[in-house]
């Protein structure tokens, strides 16, 4: 089977994805948010009960597509599969700000984001070849974040701020005699366990395991795994201490507040 047969079951089938979206994908109000509830049923793997999905929504191969009940996606996002094999599953009440770029980017790939997730204006998320990235249930992600790799998981209850670079990937250069941008990439895989919070523009490299209810710094370099509850700053991060042991240190992680939540 060629790739170009390999995208899309069959001709039909992408073109009524075309012919479906763009009739109803730009109706404004709520002419609009009716229709495409109902009728994207037709080209959507699967569209839950009470969704929002506002104008300007992108969807690509969305045969290959879920989405889960009461999920609100707004104007600007585009969710996109790269072939019929990849995956990318939304689930219940999950929030998808404006912006948002949701990419299953190579053959055999899943991006998977469980109930009650949250992802703010901007979120960039792609999982390579044969990969798996899962935000599981009632995680936040802030605005401009960047998730990238083959292999991420992200737990419960996480908090993770603006501009977090999440990088589950590294690229090959021992041959000086090719460009490196032709001798491919590796990856072992980031892990982030339940309740962590990560403050504004933490990177997080990959091979890194952060444990259960750990918090790191603004601005913080994550190169090595960090124990759980574990306060961790700095280039690179080190465990300052352990999260009962300094009374103040809410004050000394990052900017991510309560209030600056997306209401769902």
């Amino acid at each position: 089977m060629s790739l170009e047969n390999n995208l899309y079951p069959s001709q039909w089938n992408r073109r009524k994805e075309s012919l479906v979206i763009t009739l109803l994908g730009w109706v404004p109000l709520s002419l609009g948010l009716v229709l495409r509830n109902h009728l994207y049923g037709t080209i959507l793997g699967r569209i839950g009960t009470s969704v929002l999905i506002q104008p300007g929504v992108e969807l690509i191969r969305a045969c290959c597509i879920e989405i889960g009940d009461k999920t609100k996606i707004y104007r600007g996002t585009l969710l996109q599969s790269y072939d019929q094999e990849s995956q990318i599953r939304i689930g219940d009440q999950v929030y998808l700000g404006q912006n948002v770029y949701l990419y299953a980017g190579g053959k055999s790939s899943t991006i998977c984001l469980r109930n009650r997730v949250r992802l703010d204006r901007g979120v960039d998320i792609k999982v390579l070849e044969d990969g798996y990235i899962e935000l599981e249930e009632n995680t936040y992600v802030g605005p401009y974040t960047c998730i990238s790799g083959q292999k991420i998981k992200i737990g419960k209850d996480c908090l993770i701020a603006s501009h977090v670079s999440i990088y589950a990937s590294n690229h090959n250069f021992e041959d000086t005699t090719r460009p490196m941008i032709s001798q491919g990439y590796n990856c072992k895989g980031i892990t982030i366990e339940d309740d962590c919070w990560l403050g504004s523009k933490v990177t997080v490299v990959d091979g890194v395991t952060i444990g259960k209810g750990s918090v790191i710094g603004a601005g913080a370099v994550v190169t090595k795994d960090i124990p759980s509850y574990s306060v961790a700053v700095g280039v690179p991060a080190k465990v300052i201490s352990r999260r009962n042991g300094i009374a103040d240190n809410s004050a000394k992680v990052g900017v991510l507040q309560p209030r600056d939540f997306p209401r769902v």
